[in-house]
């Protein structure tokens, strides 16, 4: 099966971008290397092709009781241009995705989910959907998207429309932004830990902006960035990516997300399933760790003694904190702060200690 391409694969082709498949796409890992372009963002800023996500609308009188149905976080908190981040379950709560919820009205919704799971989301979507009133638009194929991070992108983004973009709040989002001559929906969301924007478009007007950017960030350190340095930033910040930290076997409150799941709304696929989970009580939850010696990386194996207690599901030499560093599901009985255990890692049992999981303090804008 080949892997599709977004518009500007040969931008990245260009900018001698190291090509991987990823999530049945061909995306860049990297372009001048991890460490560079994550320590780009952390301290100037770096521009992402996040153009592999999928996008899709639901409109109609019962948009809000449908996307209320459907997600663990309460929308009904929203305000109209608000993005809210939670997740869609199976009905034994573990998670069908995570994604992000945008608000236009009462009627109109724009969801943004992952890559990998595009059709699955989209499957899911409308199979539930025939019971309400609701107009189900699948938009993947119609937008190209850019992400802006770093503690420089607003300056850099600024050069470039009359709009003022500090009036964007955090989890906030404006439609019909003018960038560069072309109108774009700009959000204000972030998966580094860092303060940024994202540009959605059509294909044309993102493969223009991507140099124009670029250009406009040169002196201020911008850099282009691949997925590599993506997933390194991300749990840095200790933000989940499906298919570690969250899936089909995990649960929202065994990776400690129960913040973005509101058991006392009206009722949601999953919803009575994560009741009971909570009210028998865990019995495994993702911690933080780390260790002095061997790299963790995901699927190692966790030991407690000659037991095997759980997985990594996310391990790196943190590029910010110069520690080796990771995120493990566990036995509830190894979760507390300074619990000893040991990774495995190439055959060798190595020493690894529960630290919080927030490794690394968010910059978000507030």
């Amino acid at each position: 099966m080949s892997e599709k391409r977004t518009a500007l694969y040969e931008k990245h082709l260009a900018s001698g971008g190291k090509m991987i498949a990823f999530s049945g796409w061909e995306m860049p890992v990297q372009y001048e290397g991890i460490i560079e372009e994550h320590e780009a963002v952390r301290y100037n800023a770096g521009m992402f092709d996040v153009s592999h996500m999928g996008e899709v609308r639901i409109e109609g009188k019962d948009a809000t009781a449908f996307v209320q149905h459907l997600f663990t976080n309460d929308i009904g908190v929203l305000m109209e241009g608000q993005v809210q981040y939670g997740m869609m379950l199976y009905e034994n709560g573990t998670v069908v995705d995570d994604l992000l919820v945008y608000k236009y009205s009462e009627t109109d919704y724009f969801l943004v989910i992952n890559a990998g799971n595009i059709d699955k989301d989209v499957a899911w979507i409308e199979q539930h959907a025939s019971a309400f009133n609701v107009t189900v638009t699948h938009l993947s194929d119609a937008y190209s998207e850019i992400a802006v991070q770093g503690p420089k992108a607003e300056s850099i983004l600024q050069k470039l429309t009359d709009f003022d973009l500090s009036s964007i709040g955090f989890f906030h989002f404006v439609d019909g932004v003018v960038i560069d001559g072309a109108q774009c929906l700009v959000s204000r969301t972030g998966y580094t830990g860092e303060d940024g924007f994202e540009v959605y478009a059509p294909h044309d007007t993102i493969l223009k902006l991507w140099d124009t950017v670029l250009n406009a960030g040169k002196a201020e350190g911008l850099k282009p960035c691949g997925l590599g340095a993506r997933d390194t930033l991300r749990f840095e910040a200790s933000l989940p990516l499906y298919g570690h930290e969250i899936s089909d076997s995990i649960t929202p409150l065994e990776a400690g997300l129960g913040f973005f799941v509101k058991l006392d709304k009206t009722g949601f696929i999953g919803q009575e399933a994560l009741k009971a989970q909570k009210a028998t009580g865990l019995k495994r939850k993702i911690v933080g760790f780390e260790m002095e010696k061997g790299i963790p990386r995901q699927g190692y194996e966790v030991y407690a003694g000659e037991t095997l207690i759980g997985t990594v599901t996310t391990g790196y030499f943190s590029p910010t904190l110069k520690k080796n560093i990771g995120l493990a599901l566990v036995g509830i009985d190894y979760t507390s702060m300074g619990t000893a255990f040991e990774v495995k890692v190439r055959k060798k049992l190595f020493p690894a200690t529960v630290i919080s999981k927030r490794f690394y303090q968010k910059q978000y804008k507030k």
